[in-house]
This record gives C-alpha cells, sequence and structure tokens, in this order.
C-alpha cells in the first residue's frame, strides 16, 4: 500500500524543494502525495500560484511522511501568520514523532520552522549552509552537521540547500522500493547519486552509477542481475555490445574501476547480506559466488583496502 506524503506549503515555498523530491517519489509509484496548508491558496517562490490546498490534518497516520519545504527569504516568510498558524500545528506532532509514528522530511531552510515547532531538539540534523547558524541558535538542543548532503536520525530526514531534497527523496525511495528503483528513477531524471564524506554509504548497486555512459550501464545491469555467476570480461563485454578493450576503457574513464573490481563489490554485498540474515562463512561465499570463505575474506581485504587508500587521497 501506498505511504501518504504530505507536503506543507506556506506562502514563497521554494518550488524545487516540493517539485524535486515530488517527482522523485511520483515516479516510484510507492508514495500518495497530498499538498496541505494553513491557508486554501499560496504562491511559490516562483510566482506560481497554487489553489485548492486542502487543510492542515488534524493528525498523520502511523507511517504516514510529513514534508516540510523551505521558503525563499525565511527569515520574512517563516514569521507570518500562516507560518506560526503552521509551527502551532507541527509543535502538536511532537508526541507522535518521538514515537516514531510517522516520519519528517525538511528541505532546505524547512528546517528552521521545524526547529522553531521544537521538533529537531535531540536530532542529528543539518540545512542549507547559508542558514546553519541560525538553526543552532533556534535549535541549541539539536546536534546540527555541516557539509551534509542530508542526514537521518530516527525518522526524522533534513537534507541541504535545495536540490539536496532530490537526493534525500531517492534515499526514502531507496529504502521504501529498493535500489534497483531507486538507480531507475535517478536515470529517469537523469541525476546522480551524491554524498560527502560523513553521509549514508551507498550500496555497490547505486555506486558507481553516476555516468551516462549506456554501454557501462548495460554491463553494470547484466552483472547486478546475476552477480553470484562467473562473468568473465569477453562475456560482459558481449552482452554491453562492445569489445572487452573497449569496456575496460569506459570502466576506467567513468566510474574508476575495473570491470572484475565492479563484480567482486556487487559480490561481496550479496555476502554481506547472507551474513546478516544469519548464514556461515563458507555458505554465505558460495551462494556470492566466491570458491570459498578465504577467497571472500580477501576480497573484503582487497576493498578495506582500496577505501583506506580513497580516504587518505581525500585527507
Amino acid at each position: 500500500m501506498p505511504k501518504a506524503v504530505y507536503f506543507l506549503m506556506l506562502p514563497n515555498v521554494l518550488s524545487l524543494d516540493v517539485s524535486g523530491p515530488a517527482e522523485v517519489l511520483r515516479l516510484s509509484s510507492q508514495f500518495q502525495l497530498h499538498y496541505v496548508s494553513p491557508v486554501p491558496q499560496v504562491t511559490c517562490s516562483i510566482g506560481m500560484t497554487i489553489g485548492q490546498l486542502p487543510p492542515l490534518p488534524a493528525q498523520l497516520a502511523d507511517g504516514d511522511i510529513l514534508v516540510v519545504p523551505g521558503v525563499a527569504d525565511s527569515t520574512t516568510f517563516f514569521a507570518n501568520q500562516e507560518a506560526a498558524q503552521a509551527r502551532q500545528w507541527l509543535s502538536g506532532l511532537q508526541p507522535a514523532l518521538a514515537q516514531q509514528r510517522f516520519s519528517l522530511v525538511c528541505v532546505c531552510s524547512g528546517a528552521l520552522l521545524a526547529a522553531q515547532a521544537g521538533l529537531l531538539d535531540g536530532y542529528h540534523c543539518t540545512t542549507h549552509h547559508n542558514v546553519l547558524t541560525r538553526l543552532r541558535q533556534q535549535a541549541p538542543a539539536a546536534q546540527v552537521r555541516e557539509n551534509r548532503i542530508f542526514v537521518e536520525d530516527r525518522g526524522v530526514f533534513t537534507s541541504a540547500g535545495i536540490t539536496a531534497g532530490i537526493d534525500l527523496a531517492l534515499h526514502l525511495v531507496n529504502q521504501q522500493c529498493g535500489a534497483n528503483r531507486a538507480l531507475e528513477i535517478a536515470r529517469e531524471m537523469v541525476i546522480y547519486f551524491r554524498r560527502s564524506g560523513d553521509d549514508p554509504q551507498l550500496s555497490p548497486w547505486l555506486r558507481y552509477r553516476n555516468h551516462l555512459h549506456p554501454a557501462v550501464h548495460r554491463a553494470q545491469d547484466v552483472m547486478a542481475a546475476e552477480p553470484e555467476a562467473d562473468w568473465s570480461v569477453p562475456l560482459v563485454a558481449e552482452k554491453a555490445h562492445v569489445s572487452s578493450r573497449h569496456l575496460a576503457r569506459l570502466f576506467r574513464q567513468h566510474i574508476g574501476i575495473s570491470v572484475r573490481e565492479y563484480h567482486e563489490q556487487l559480490r561481496l554485498a550479496v555476502a554481506q547480506q547472507r551474513l546478516q540474515q544469519g548464514y556461515g562463512l563458507e555458505k554465505a561465499a558460495l551462494t556470492a559466488g566466491f570458491s570459498s570463505g578465504r577467497q571472500l575474506r580477501r576480497a573484503q581485504q582487497r576493498q578495506d583496502r582500496a577505501h583506506l587508500m580513497i580516504a587518505k587521497a581525500s585527507n
């Protein structure tokens, strides 16, 4: 059953804070979108008027999602009568949020309004870099994080500036519908998965997809569909309709690792899933396509060393 998502619409709401995440969620077909407001009509940041808005619901059902978008000129537009009504309504939701009965999603400066209502007290959160100082002032009990695209903490999701709301929406789709659907939507919208150093890490099914080359995507799709299979480079190249040499070049050029390294990361992810499901080491290794638990351990060590080298190079 689709999850209900409520967008809080206020005067001068940032249009992309609404339309970006809403389009991602719409494409998943697993969310039912609603737009609510303390007033029946608002004009958004680009001058477009949105009318016939339903009133704020008396309560949210278990499992619902509430999205609080930012506004252009939050100093002014979070200090007006409409914002005051919204703030009072948000304050009344605090007990349900504390019980994690619904999820709160704040896009951009929307975190300020949530903070003013007391919803971010005790939570890790972030917002647009221009208003981070104000967020700290207005939510001294919150743990405000810098340089983050989004932060997730016990059902409270907050994102940085404007387009980061799209990244956060893709994360929600990933949680609700799986990595493959999130990837399909990202590719359909011609966007990619951004991460900063401390953001939640992507699974290998989503990692290395920040490119637009169709042959590389075909090769990745083939290996991701059957990661346990014995994929040789020539066989993958045949499926991708390119030569082995050309495919190897494309992988290095577009994702920075080899075909074999990419395949190994997929296998490691499968093995980790099996271990989490209670499989023993040997059985997890075999179901992921490794010849033994020893080979699995060696592959994990290689990946750990590679990540360490990348981390050192970034510092």
